[in-house]
């Protein structure tokens, strides 16, 4: 049969020529940034492979474009993504031009942590470092607490094996030395600074500004080793709807949920829910005990803006909290709370706070701020009950003013402490009243040169008159090369109660030999910036810094001189930190981004000219973030992770068979994150990578975790423990011998949702 191809390939033709001509749109312009075209930049549709990058005149231009609608986005580092719709018919030339507005790493992060002031990062005396709610998610976690983990020189510290409580380690420093404030308040404190930050929602966060080092001059006491000024967010960029929730292998459910809320045209809401629970008892290394302590957890947030005059600042914040959390060995029940039959630790932790800024109705600068908050804990360990309230009550003036090359801020704050258990070592009601004046004078001596001078005075009725200067030097070599050299004093308050919550959970002897001075510090830290533009639009910063400081009066525990006991009192010696620490980070055009930390540091103490390292600091420590954005499939990938050197630990003596010292030890994590769905976010990976627990290579981690009662040991006249049979090693139940998580390998999977 013959068969005439010719009105088929006529067809054909007629196809192929029509597809031709539907494809013949483009679209062309320049990218800009308001000042100076932006070369290589990338700019494509999204979910086609039509995409180009810009040449080095800011031009595009793309070409055989389909009919239909699109989302036209560009990228490029150092400014903010830009997106728009874009919608072809058939054969038309758009001109599109494009202008981006710069990204962190052009425009400078604004911090107000180390001077009081808001200031471009780059601008400020003081080296601080920045982590945006970005940098949370890449490890997405239920506490600020647990968040920590891959700042670089910041560790999160587990005090107890069974109740998971713990506090922050700044460059090997213990959790008493840094002082964590919200919105620049100092309410986190004593009883908070254990279980406080457990209950602040990451989706409120703006930012956590973190500085190495003492800032009593501006902070007061326990600003010594550092501090962490954790940010909420303004009701003004927060989104009108947001909720994050994600569970995990284990267990574990959290979730936040936001929404900003207007009353009337000068004033808006911000309410925020933060709900953590796990329920399911697990003992994966055998000892009976619980490996992750249980947690039912709220946190309500409510944030207030109201729109005045010549836009002065009122804000007004409040949060109430509550959480009960237990952990022990797995028959434990609430029936047997605060018993000597079945052992658990149970804590009930109820606490609310205000905290608010106000700017007086005056010519001149003057901001009030002012705070309160109350702590209630009722807890037994064993059969230990531990009944505590804590008040923090706090107002501040700071009057900011610029006479000529001087930028002068000067203040006066009045801080309430209360606090109250039913210990021994509370005999009454611990009250003191602390009012203090500060000064601060940043002076421009060139354009290149600045110099802040600082001086504060407390007195404390306890201890008298405390003084607390310092001196911070700014080179800005160019606008990408900058040198910083601090130097000061700072000083700290004991507290027993957060020196050694171990003292409750074992069956040591805190011991108070003599009545505690005042610990004082002095600290120079060197620190240098460097940011790298490369002409293919890669990015490179590098912050590096070395650091030293000097503790007199230290107050540390000695552990090692009985074991029965834990002995306080002031180190007849000195109590040094010294170190190198640096974070490099990379950031190329293809969507590949890098952080890398690193810290080498050596903490110890001097005493009788005998030098040992501190308890529980790391040698090196060192954190990475390794990121990867695949466009056009709306996936990126998150792998962080960080790695601690040896550290001495917490031992019984010489007969304890457990290891003095810590081995190396990693915790790493992987994530993916779907964005392909508009106004959501899917996320889910895996957490403990290396399935690394601090069981690994000790016979056991909670001494006679079988006998928690100490029902079986037996003691001689002196009051020691004596070998028996059944307790070989003299050892008494001990939950204290802890560095690191017991958590294993865990997936984890979560849901992202925002109404802009």
């Amino acid at each position: 049969m013959k068969i005439n191809l010719k009105p088929s390939l006529y067809f054909i033709c007629f196809l192929i020529t029509g597809l031709a001509y539907a494809q013949n749109n483009t679209i062309a312009g320049t990218i800009s940034d308001n000042s100076e075209t932006v070369p290589f930049a990338n700019i494509y549709l999204k979910g086609t492979k039509i995409g180009t990058s810009t040449l080095e005149d800011g031009s595009y231009i793309l070409k055989n474009i389909p009919a239909g609608t699109y989302k036209l986005q560009v990228s490029v580092l150092g400014y903010q993504d830009f997106s728009t719709k874009v919608t072809f018919k058939n054969n038309e030339d758009k001109t599109l031009d494009i202008t981006i507005d710069p990204a962190s790493e052009q425009l400078e992060e604004m911090v107000v942590t180390g001077t009081l002031k808001a200031v471009n990062r780059s601008e400020s005396p003081v080296p601080v470092e920045v982590y945006s709610p970005t940098f949370l998610k890449k490890n997405p976690t239920a506490s600020i607490f647990e968040a920590l983990q891959n700042v670089n020189g910041v560790r999160p510290q587990i005090n107890c094996n069974v109740c998971n409580t713990g506090d922050i380690h700044i460059n090997g420093l213990e959790g008493p030395y840094t002082l964590v404030l919200i919105d620049g308040m100092p309410i986190v404190s004593g009883l908070g600074t254990v279980y406080g930050l457990s209950g602040i929602p990451n989706s409120l966060i703006e930012q956590i500004e973190i500085i190495k080092g003492p800032a009593s001059t501006l902070y007061g006491s326990e600003a010594v080793g550092g501090l962490i000024n954790i940010i909420t967010k303004n009701t003004l960029e927060t989104p009108d709807f947001f909720a994050d929730a994600f569970v995990t292998g284990w267990g574990e459910f959290n979730i936040d949920v936001g929404a900003k809320i207007n009353l009337g045209k000068k004033t808006d809401m911000l309410l925020g829910i933060n709900y953590f629970n796990y329920d399911n008892p697990i003992d994966n290394n055998g000892d009976n005990f619980t490996d992750l302590t249980l947690q039912d957890r709220i946190s309500v947030f409510q944030k207030w803006n109201f729109q005045r005059k010549e836009n002065r600042i009122f804000s007004l914040a409040g949060r109430f909290f509550y959480e009960d959390r237990w952990g022990g060995e797995m028959q434990w029940t609430p029936e047997f709370r605060g018993g000597d039959e079945i052992y658990g630790e149970s804590i009930y932790t109820r606490r609310w706070e205000v905290l608010g800024k106000y700017q007086l109705p005056i010519k001149e600068k003057v901001l009030f701020f002012f705070s309160y908050n109350d702590h209630s804990q009722n807890s037994v360990y064993g059969d230990t009950p531990y009944i505590a309230d804590q008040r923090i009550g706090f107002g501040q003036f700071t009057w900011d003013k610029s006479l000529g090359s001087h930028d002068l801020l000067i203040g006066s704050a009045i801080r309430y402490n209360y606090y109250d258990d039913n210990t021994t070592a509370t005999t009454s009601v611990d009250e003191v009243v602390i009012p203090s004046l500060f000064i601060q004078d940043e002076i421009s001596l060139a354009k290149q040169h600045s110099l802040l001078l600082g001086m504060r005075y407390d007195y404390d009725k306890r201890h008298g008159s405390i003084y607390t200067p310092r001196t911070a030097y700014r080179f800005k070599i160019t606008d990408n090369d900058i040198i910083r050299l601090n130097a000061g004093t700072g000083f700290r308050v004991v507290n027993l109660f957060t020196e050694e919550h171990a003292a409750l959970t074992g069956a040591r002897d805190v011991i108070v030999t003599e009545e505690l001075k005042p610990e004082q510090s002095f600290n120079v830290n060197l620190n240098y910036l460097k940011k790298i533009y490369a002409d293919n639009g890669t990015f490179v910063s590098i912050d590096a810094s070395v650091f030293y400081t000097n503790f007199s009066n230290a107050i540390l525990p000695d552990y090692d001189t009985d074991p029965n006991k834990i002995i306080y009192d002031n180190l007849n010696g000195k109590s040094v930190s010294k170190g190198v620490s640096a974070n490099v980070d990379f950031s190329f055009t293809n969507g590949f981004k890098f952080l890398l930390g690193a810290t080498l540091q050596d903490v110890s103490q001097t005493e009788n000219g005998v030098t040992e390292r501190q308890i529980l600091s790391e040698s090196f420590t060192g954190t990475w973030n390794a990121s990867y954005e695949i466009k056009n499939i709306d996936l990126s990938i998150d792998y962080t992770g960080n790695i601690y050197g040896p550290m001495r630990l917490p031992t019984l003596g010489e007969s304890d068979p457990r290891s003095d010292y810590s081995p190396t030890w990693s915790i790493q994590n992987i994530q993916f994150t779907w964005k392909g769905l508009e106004n959501f976010e899917f996320y889910g990976g895996i957490k403990n990578l290396l399935d690394w627990t601090p069981n690994r290579g000790n016979p056991f981690i909670i001494a006679r975790a079988h006998d928690p009662f100490d029902k079986n040991v037996t003691f001689d006249p002196n009051g020691n423990v004596a070998a028996t049979p059944n307790n070989p090693d003299a050892l008494t139940f001990d939950p204290s011998y802890v560095y690191g998580p017991n958590q294993g390998i865990r997936g984890f999977f979560g849901l992202r949702y925002r109404i802009n």
